[in-house]
């Protein structure tokens, strides 16, 4: 019997999530780890198989660093963001939308998802402008410096018209992390960013980034300290407490853009440990954080 009770929990949230839509952001260092994409695919699989409408956004940051390194291009971040000049735009196009999401797309091939790999260009669904030079603030020393990023886009719009047709049709969408401007310009556009925009368009229950650490931490040197539900203060206080830094501060931008946008859950978990999705989503204690507008909500 024992063996039979997280399978009863299982089918009451299969019940729950029958017919909604969850939005996946999954980050580059799970794409470069066959076996936690390959475990990942199978969570997307058996979510696709039980009624769960999906669309999926990948980053591909480790590869296109490793591509740079490589060809001896410089890389240059900036809070969390990458400046992106007219060689790295080139090395990006050939990364995600060529070698990262034809990968993806066949891994889900593999255990029976009809999958379709796009960019935002493609249907014109994620239309954006080149970002001018901003002045950024590193929350967590105080600093700011004016920064050029290049060939970075900021969403000006999502149109979920290409992605509803998919998913009508019983497919997976599965963006890279490229948009292109209304004058045909390919931008690069943070990959959470745009996870966090289609869920608002696709009116999606839960947004989940799948990265590579357990979830929001207190303290980003001891993963014990997780938060394992928070809400958009939870979020605030960390931040102005110095304890968000680097790259989760974009991932914590798009999680707070997604909640104010009607997205009712988001969830950040480890997509590197084997099965964590199905984990988060079909157990009573989860396996990350969860974040919600309000805590009474």
């Amino acid at each position: 019997m024992n063996r039979i009770l997280p399978l009863l929990d299982a089918g009451a949230y299969i019940r729950l999530f029958h017919g909604k839509t969850f939005v996946i952001k999954v980050s580059g260092s799970i794409l470069a780890d066959e076996r936690a994409r390959t475990a990942l695919a199978e969570d997307v699989s058996f979510l696709h198989h039980v009624g769960i409408r999906l669309a999926l956004v990948h980053g591909g940051g480790p590869q296109l660093d490793a591509l740079s390194d490589r060809l001896d291009v410089p890389r240059e971040v900036v809070a969390g963001r990458r400046v992106t000049d007219a060689r790295t735009l080139d090395l990006a196009k050939m990364v995600f939308r060529g070698q990262l999401n034809s990968d993806l797309v066949a891994s889900l091939a593999a255990v029976g998802v009809k999958a379709v790999g796009l960019s935002g260009a493609d249907g014109k669904s994620i239309v954006a402008s080149k970002r001018p030079p901003r002045t950024m603030r590193d929350p967590s020393t105080g600093t700011e410096q004016l920064v050029d990023f290049g060939f970075v886009g900021d969403i000006d719009q999502v149109d979920g018209a290409l992605p509803k047709l998919l998913l009508d049709n019983h497919m997976v969408p599965v963006f890279c992390s490229l948009a292109a401007s209304n004058a045909g310009q390919v931008l690069n556009v943070n990959a959470d960013t745009i996870a966090a925009r289609v869920a608002i368009a696709l009116n999606a229950e839960k947004l989940i980034l799948c990265t590579s650490v357990p979830g929001l931490l207190e303290d980003v040197n001891d993963p014990r300290r997780l938060v394992s539900y928070g809400d958009l203060g939870t979020v605030e206080d960390l931040t102005r407490q110095g304890a968000v830094s680097g790259g989760m501060l974009p991932k914590l931008s798009a999680c707070t853009e997604a909640l104010k946008g009607g997205v009712n859950r988001v969830h950040l978990i480890d997509g590197t440990r084997a099965h964590s999705l199905l984990l988060e989503l079909f157990t009573n204690e989860g396996c990350g954080t969860m974040l919600v507008g309000r805590r009474d909500s």
